[in-house]
């Protein structure tokens, strides 16, 4: 498959606190969490992360996102790549945005066993553009995309994202979409046949006004997979939005709700923002650096 990163950033903050603090964990959400013991936590997430590297010293956690959570856009892939960062970083450890990218994605997907891939994770940690291959032995490898900066620029100009404003919980959906994968080998390979004509537009030896049909195309093949994908509510909206002029689009994510794509002359926009008034939409812009330690000072209280 090929992925790439938007500039809508998760931010993970992880600090040590003082011994006579009265709680040796504070947790900073949707909600606030003080714990004595990692067994207490209530974020999933945050719990095992902190259990695998054996958290004992006083910590405070805080993060917050540019987008709500469970929209689709891999909130809670971006929120284990970070704190894994964030934790090998407090430690005084390099490691390598593969090893970023596994680490969280067994978290998710061994211990709390959540019916989902590793695509999110790999997006999150590597960002910029890159093809993955996931191998049958659960290895994954990565090779970058070789783009043309212009044509990637053209590209951010004509994407547009609407929000459908309501927040899920994808497992259901991708439940239903494993289940169905053994009977839909023939959708999956077409999938996979649009990953080489994209990587050609994007280096430049391509035609980029393919992108919409080829969204277009992926979207059909994704919502054929089962019926819990679309709702008619999505269907509605895609609807207006190519008799507006959008050259095609897809649902984001795992299927039920979220955020839709569409790629847009900028000269057709206002139309098909005037179409799906009501939705907000956001122009995402694509980011090359994937999960990043942006500030560090380990020892302020020492």
């Amino acid at each position: 498959m090929i992925s790439t990163s938007i500039q809508c950033y998760l931010y993970v903050v992880i600090r040590h606190q003082a011994e006579f603090v009265e709680h040796r964990y504070r947790i900073n959400w949707s909600r606030t969490e003080f714990c004595d013991e990692i067994d207490e936590i209530q974020n999933p997430i945050a719990r095992e992360v902190l259990r695998k590297f054996g958290v004992e010293h006083p910590i405070e956690l805080t993060t917050f996102s540019d987008i709500p959570a469970g929209t689709g856009l891999g909130s809670s892939s971006a929120f284990s790549v970070g704190l894994f960062n964030a934790l090998h970083a407090l430690n005084g450890d390099r490691v390598t945005k593969h090893t970023l990218a596994a680490e969280a994605a067994a978290i998710e997907l061994d211990v709390l066993e959540r019916a989902m891939g590793k695509q999110d994770h790999f997006a999150a940690a590597y960002g910029s553009f890159n093809v993955y291959t996931f191998n049958a032995d659960e290895s994954v490898t990565v090779e970058p995309v070789y783009y043309d900066p212009d044509i990637v620029e053209s590209l951010n100009t004509r994407l547009m994202l609407f929000y459908m404003g309501n927040q899920r919980d994808a497992s259901n959906v991708l439940k239903a979409q494993v289940a169905a994968t053994g009977e839909k080998e023939d959708v999956l390979t077409a999938m996979c046949d649009m990953v080489d004509p994209m990587v050609e537009i994007l280096s430049g030896r391509g035609v980029l006004s393919d992108v919409g049909p080829m969204l277009h195309e992926s979207w059909l093949l994704k919502r054929s997979i089962t019926n819990r994908t679309s709702t008619a509510e999505i269907d509605t909206a895609f609807e207006r939005a190519m008799e507006a002029g959008a050259g095609g689009g897809k649902l984001v994510g795992a299927g039920g709700g979220g955020f839709l794509m569409f790629f847009v002359e900028p000269s057709r926009q206002p139309d098909v923002a005037s179409a799906l008034s009501g939705m907000p939409f956001i122009k995402p812009r694509f980011d090359t650096g994937g999960s990043r330690i942006t500030y560090y000072e380990p020892k302020r209280l020492a």
